[in-house]
């Protein structure tokens, strides 16, 4: 029977007590050898590299992850699979989300965050997220809402779409149920848990270009389509899917349509009802010049934590390693958590375990920050589904059991380890 998702919650809680588990992290139990980890990646049917959870699974062991947490948007079926087979493996599951909201105030005076196109605009995760089953009831309110306005905007989405490619001479116009339909024959999802995403529809109109245009034909069509965003090779499905986003669907272009998104507050609130630490992506220098809202690092140190954020996390592929290493360590010195992820939320199937720009490795002592972060949200993890405070609490606060942010952090990413050793004993038989 597949595991549901409370039940994977169930295992995870069922490690031990919280009191064994904190003697095991003054006895320093930890892992005998350091995880290979990546925090953040997301499942199907998110738009993602990976075609099934088995797919993740099975290429997570080959690399020896040891460590894995997914971060869908808006819903968590996948995590129970997920889990399931993570225990399997011996593959220490971190579960958790990620949501777009905007800062009106931002929009207004032009200030990028961690989109570099479009001021105001937020992208916010929310990592070691417990409380999925069952959801509270105000958590329930807050998905409805963000996705009833992402269907309605995909709706409109696809219908401009399909008038653009009509006009061109391509005969295809494919309805919002017509590219859902695509992804559950394509990842075997059920049609509830899908949310669609502007390369969800970006991929389904590539897709059918395809199957309707021969080759021969694809350049001067997508020419005429596309104009100066056309890819030289306009026969690489990822390349014009990528130019069909950036050429049709971005703002001021031909299948534009306005997003309605939640406010920060909600946002933040969603992840908290969740059980989860609010925690900022960080771009950094995978923008040019960085996003005003990112620097200096240790100014966004500051506006994070006024802003009742304590962790942040970082895809180091988009990072040179030197600054990775400043922005990382500059957050961690101001007592942030900090984690890491590569996304996997384009076709391109990269390595799970985390590198930097142009595949330099990250930094040791960036790692060991990495591996900190992680061992923290197990800890957290671990201990919301006991009832107890985690990093923060239910008001997001820091937990106030600890003298000071250093002091929290090294004694929740203890605890962590000793947690993340336990499950794999568990996982091992032992």
């Amino acid at each position: 029977m597949e595991q549901t998702l409370e039940n994977a919650l169930n295992n995870l809680k069922n490690l031990g007590t919280p009191e064994r588990i904190r003697i095991m992290a003054t006895q320093g139990v930890k892992p005998a050898k350091r995880p290979r980890l990546n925090a953040h990646i997301h499942l199907p049917p998110n738009f993602s590299a990976f075609e099934t959870v088995d797919q993740v699974l099975t290429l997570a062991a080959e690399q020896k992850i040891g460590v894995l947490g997914v971060s869908n948007y808006y819903d968590f079926g996948a995590y129970g699979p997920f889990a399931a087979g993570a225990q399997k493996a011996g593959i220490f599951p971190i579960f958790g989300l990620e949501i777009i909201c905007l800062i009106d105030d931002l929009v207004r005076s032009g200030v990028r965050i961690n989109d570099p196109g479009n001021p105001g605009k937020y992208y916010f995760c929310g990592k070691a997220i417990s409380r999925l089953a069952p959801m509270s009831g105000r958590a329930q309110e807050i998905i409805r809402k963000i996705r009833t306005n992402d269907a309605d905007r995909m709706r409109k989405v696809a219908a401009a779409l399909g008038k653009v490619f009509e006009k061109n001479g391509v005969a295809v116009s494919l309805s919002s149920d017509d590219i859902i339909d695509r992804i559950v024959r394509r990842h075997g999802s059920p049609r509830e848990s899908v949310t669609l995403q502007e390369r969800h529809a970006a991929q389904a109109y590539q897709e059918v270009l395809f199957e309707k245009v021969p080759e021969t034909e694809r350049p001067a069509l997508l020419q005429k389509i596309l104009g100066s965003a056309c890819p030289q090779n306009p026969n690489n499905a990822v390349a014009v899917q990528n130019a069909i986003r950036s050429a049709l669907m971005k703002a001021g272009k031909a299948a534009f349509v306005e997003e309605s998104f939640v406010t920060f507050e909600e946002a933040r609130e969603l992840i908290l009802e969740l059980g989860g630490v609010p925690c900022y992506p960080t771009l950094a220098d995978g923008a040019s010049p960085v996003c005003e809202y990112e620097t200096p690092a240790q100014h966004l140190a500051e506006t994070l934590q006024a802003s009742g954020i304590h962790a942040a996390e970082f895809i180091p592929i988009r990072n040179s390693a030197e600054t990775l290493t400043e922005y990382v360590t500059t957050l961690r010195r101001a007592g942030l958590v900090v984690t890491a992820g590569t996304e996997h939320n384009t076709l391109d199937l990269i390595p799970i375990e985390p590198t930097c720009l142009k595949n330099v490795p990250v930094p040791e002592p960036v790692q060991a920050i990495f591996w900190e972060g992680a061992c923290v949200m197990a800890a957290h993890q671990f201990l919301t589904l006991q009832g107890e405070c985690g990093y923060v609490d239910a008001q997001g606060r820091p937990n106030p059991a600890y003298a000071s942010a250093d002091e929290r952090i090294c004694g929740l990413a203890a605890i962590g380890a000793a947690v993340i050793r336990q499950y794999q004993d568990v996982c091992a038989g032992k």
